[in-house]
């Protein structure tokens, strides 16, 4: 029987960038940086209050997973905004949505009252969207 999900994928354009938007930016904790031969690199990143979720921040390139052309396929969807969407928690939308539209995070979507709560929709650095929420208390 599966238990649980222990991590998943994000496809970047680089890892660098990737790396200063989720740990600068977000405030992510980062749980592994480590070289994996010859131009890879296992990064993960994960939320400061849930370090049992490691967020891969995989580079679209040519090796395992990709050719040359799904490899370039996949980096113009991706900076086109086609993938994404995860969902992250917040206890204060407005306060989370001010302190990282000052840091430069670009919202696609102000703070709205939905049926399930308050939501706001943000871009990380290589076009992947997501949704920034506080539930209904």
């Amino acid at each position: 029987m599966i238990t649980k999900l222990n991590h998943v994928s994000v496809f970047v354009l680089d890892q660098d960038s990737a790396y200063d938007f989720y740990v600068n930016k977000l405030g992510f904790k980062v749980n592994t940086d480590a070289p994996m031969g010859p131009g890879m690199r296992w990064l993960t990143v994960c939320p400061p209050e849930q370090p049992e979720l490691e967020i891969s921040l995989m580079l679209i390139s040519a090796g395992m997973m990709f050719d040359e052309h799904s490899a370039n396929q996949m980096r113009e969807l991706v900076s086109r905004g086609t993938f994404g969407f995860g969902v992250f928690e917040c206890n204060n939308l407005m306060a989370t949505y001010e302190e990282l539209k000052a840091k430069g995070v670009e919202f696609t979507k102000a703070p709205t009252k939905e049926f399930y709560g308050y939501e706001a929709l943000f871009k990380d650095d290589s076009g992947n969207w997501f949704s920034l929420g506080e539930k209904k208390s």
